[in-house]
């Protein structure tokens, strides 16, 4: 393949594509978690996957499992789970089977936050797909997100 093979070129435009569709969405979101709730995209993220977690086996998640989920390396992860710790958003605890893990829970004011921005969440990233599908470069991809998960037709 040559550097202007078109597949090349519209694999580039495709990636180029869901790169601006992602920024788009994830600005919009972040003004909108920012002025309603003071939380930012990563920190609304964050609380929603620990709030996710359960008693049951494999229900706690190590900060490597945190980090993954939130896209963010180990380093960061710790620093945006003390920012909200200090907060009094999450607490921190010694892993009972193994001393050495260190697990993190969201706590009631943490949960509290995250219901009332959820709906703030939620209608930023309706809004920001609208507005994306009007775009005919990213309306293709838009029409994707929109079906992943998405209940099947009976």
């Amino acid at each position: 393949m040559t550097a202007t093979d078109p597949a090349l070129t519209a694999l580039a435009q495709g990636w180029c594509a869901l790169s601006l569709l992602h920024g788009r969405i994830e600005a919009h979101i972040e003004r909108a978690l920012q002025s309603g709730h003071d939380l930012s995209v990563r920190e609304y993220s964050l609380l929603d996957v620990l709030s996710r977690q359960h008693d049951g086996e494999g229900g706690h998640l190590q900060m490597k499992q945190v980090a993954d989920a939130v896209v963010l390396s180990q380093s960061a992860t710790t620093r945006l789970v003390t920012r909200l710790e200090d907060r009094g958003l999450l607490s921190r605890y010694l892993c009972p089977t193994d001393r050495r893990g260190i697990y993190t829970d969201v706590t009631d004011a943490g949960l509290a936050l995250l219901e009332q921005a959820r709906p703030t969440n939620d209608a930023a990233l309706r809004e920001a797909l609208d507005e994306a599908a009007k775009s005919p470069e990213l309306a293709p991809l838009v029409r994707v997100v929109e079906s992943l998960n998405a209940p099947a037709a009976a």
